[in-house]
C-alpha cells in the first residue's frame, strides 16, 4: 500500500496564510518524560490518570521527544482547541504510525468530551485489515466511510485539517495530498481532538509530535513550475534539482517507501548523486523550510 500511497503525491506545499494566529505550535520538548496533563493536553475523563498521552523519547519528528498512545485500550488523550464555534482553523501534527500497527483519532464538540458529541473519525490500517490504508468515517454512521486514504509506515507524516466551522466542513490533506473535502461532522463546534487507544484493535501504537493550531487556514502556493524543476528525467547520475532558493533536504524512497539516499544540501539548485543507485523507479521528496514537494523519477 506505501507504494500507492507515494505515486499519489501531488507536487504542492503548504504556507500558512498571512492572517493565521498562531494559538498551540508544540514540539513535546518542554515536557518531563512520562504520562503529560497540563497545558493543553488534556483526557476523556478531564482528570490526571492513566488515559494521558505519555511522552516518550523512543521516536521524534523534530528534537527527541513525541506523544504516545499505545495498545493498552485505556489512553485517551484530548489536544484541547478552545470551544470555538465559529470562523476558520488549521490544526496540523505528525504522525508516526509503526508497520503493522494501527491508529485513530476523533474531533470533540467539547473539550471535555462526551459520548456522541464528536466530528469526523480518523482510523488507520483499520483491526489489522489495510497495512499502510486510512479511513474518515462520519461520526454519526459508523459504518459510512466516506474517504479512503494511504500513508507511509515506519515515517513521519504530517496530517492537516483546513477546518471552517461556518460551513461545518473540513479539508484532510497529508504532507500536501488532499484526502478528505467534505462534511467535518461537528455541527459547527470545535473542541478538541481525542487520541484513543482503540480497544478493538489490539496492535494500536502511533505517535505525534510538531502539534499546530491557528486561526486561520493554509494554502497551497510554493513550488509552482516556474520556481521548481529536476533534470534529466530520467537520470543516469545526477539528478540536478532547479530552484530559486536554498533546499533544506532530500530524501529519495524507492517504490515500497524506504529511504534510500538523504541530504541536506543547504544550497539553491543543488545536485543529487543518484549513480549507486538500481535502475527503476523513485520518488524524490525535497525540502525547503516547511514545504516540500515529491517528483517521480526514472532512473
Amino acid at each position: 500500500m506505501k507504494k500507492i500511497y507515494l505515486l499519489a503525491f501531488t507536487l504542492g506545499a503548504f504556507v500558512f496564510s498571512a492572517s493565521a494566529q498562531v494559538i498551540i505550535d508544540d514540539n513535546m520538548e518542554d515536557y518531563s518524560l512520562g504520562p503529560l496533563f497540563e497545558d493543553h493536553w488534556s483526557n476523556w475523563s478531564n482528570a490526571d490518570g492513566p488515559e494521558n498521552i505519555i511522552v516518550v523519547n523512543t521516536f521524534a519528528n523534530s528534537g527527541s521527544q513525541s506523544g504516545l498512545i499505545g495498545d493498552d485500550g485505556v489512553q485517551d488523550a484530548v489536544l484541547k482547541l478552545g470551544n470555538r464555534t465559529s470562523g476558520q482553523f488549521t490544526v496540523s501534527w505528525y504522525m508516526y504510525v509503526p508497520g503493522g500497527k494501527t491508529a485513530y483519532y476523533n474531533y470533540q464538540e467539547n473539550e471535555v468530551p462526551g459520548a456522541g458529541a464528536w466530528g469526523l473519525n480518523v482510523h488507520f490500517n483499520y483491526q489489522l485489515g489495510s497495512p499502510g490504508m486510512g479511513l474518515v468515517v462520519d461520526d454519526a454512521n459508523p459504518g459510512n466511510v466516506v474517504a479512503q486514504f494511504n500513508y507511509p509506515e515506519n515515517f513521519w507524516f504530517k496530517i492537516t485539517h483546513q477546518i471552517d466551522l461556518d460551513a461545518d466542513t473540513v479539508i484532510m490533506d497529508i504532507d500536501g495530498t488532499e484526502i478528505y473535502n467534505g462534511p467535518f461532522y461537528t455541527l459547527g463546534l470545535l473542541g478538541g481532538v481525542d487520541f484513543f487507544s482503540l480497544m478493538t484493535d489490539s496492535d494500536n501504537t502511533y505517535y505525534v509530535d510538531d502539534a499546530y493550531f491557528a486561526q486561520g487556514t493554509v494554502g497551497v502556493e510554493d513550488f509552482t513550475a516556474d520556481n521548481f524543476s529536476v533534470y534529466p528525467n530520467p537520470v543516469r547520475d545526477f539528478l540536478n534539482i532547479s530552484t530559486k532558493t536554498a533546499v533544506d533536504q532530500v530524501a529519495v524512497y524507492d517504490i515500497l517507501g524506504k529511504v534510500v539516499l538523504t541530504s541536506q544540501p543547504g544550497t539553491i539548485s543543488p545536485k543529487v548523486d543518484m549513480s549507486a543507485l538500481s535502475s527503476g523507479a523513485y520518488l524524490v521528496k525535497v525540502t525547503i523550510g516547511n514545504s516540500s514537494k515529491t517528483i517521480k523519477v526514472i532512473k
